[in-house]
């Protein structure tokens, strides 16, 4: 499998995943336009895209899921919180699939199993995506890794993994104080040491980590990265870590695919 990101913070997510033979969208914050834009620019194919899954239903992740959906004519997959939070923003032609927490669905090669997250939407989620020997977990918009999340993640050779913030630039920032209470909170968003505490634990498990949705305010790739390694500490030279684009903008194959 191949992992592209098209875009990964508050302007826009968007990651492609290849497999062997099909494709899959997660998330769609760009518009359609873009993301195709994106997509051809990483030498992605648009043909070979079977679903997108949705996280949840905020706007740096759905931004172009209707259109994208049709102009693709592939389904959308999302638990039915988000199904239903987002539901005004489709029209009637998209296919949208419900799909539950637990419950694994197949998407042309690839085996799907949803898994619950903490973040302040309606029935959020990350994915748990399997294809013939490889799986690769995803887990980014969580205010904390769950004893449940932290096993789904474990069972994973790769992980594309939340780290969004650095407690101090956040405190010392231009946020307003209920903004920086938000996102410090368990449903909220992973910080820098949040992130590297889990990718200890998971260092044993995982030969790979793709750091995701680093704000732009209050995080730098360097501390992101610099964090995540010493989390890992001896298991830094066994497990390839990157940062995933910040800034949603122009994409370049050789900066942000992955290959697992």
């Amino acid at each position: 499998m191949k992992l592209t990101i098209l875009a990964s913070g508050s302007k826009g997510n968007c990651t492609y995943l290849r497999g062997e033979r099909g494709a899959l969208l997660i998330d769609a914050g760009l518009s359609a336009r873009e993301t195709l834009r994106r997509l051809r620019a990483a030498g992605g194919d648009a043909g070979l895209i079977e679903g997108i899954l949705v996280t949840h239903e905020h706007i740096d992740h759905i931004r172009g899921v209707d259109v994208l959906a049709r102009r693709l004519d592939v389904p959308v997959y999302a638990t039915g919180g988000t199904l239903e939070a987002f539901s005004g923003r489709c029209g009637e032609t998209t296919t949208v699939r419900r799909c539950r927490y637990d419950e694994p669905f197949c998407l042309g090669d690839f085996s799907v199993e949803a898994f619950p997250t903490s973040h302040d939407a309606r029935e959020p989620c990350g994915f748990r995506i399997t294809e013939g020997d490889l799986r690769i977990g995803c887990c980014t918009d969580t205010g904390t890794v769950t004893a449940s999340m932290f096993d789904r993640l474990a069972s994973c050779d790769a992980v594309l993994l939340e780290s969004n913030h650095c407690p101090e630039m956040l405190e010392n920032g231009p946020y307003p104080a209920y903004l920086k209470s938000r996102i410090r909170s368990k449903r909220g968003h992973l910080s820098n040491p949040d992130a590297a505490r889990c990718l200890q634990r998971l260092a044993d498990h995982i030969h790979m980590a793709v750091l995701a949705h680093l704000s732009e305010i209050n995080n730098t790739h360097e501390k992101a990265l610099l964090s995540a390694l010493e989390g890992l500490g001896f298991y830094s030279d066994q497990v390839g870590v990157t940062v995933a684009p910040q800034d949603p903008g122009p994409v370049h194959p050789e900066s942000c695919g992955f290959r697992l």
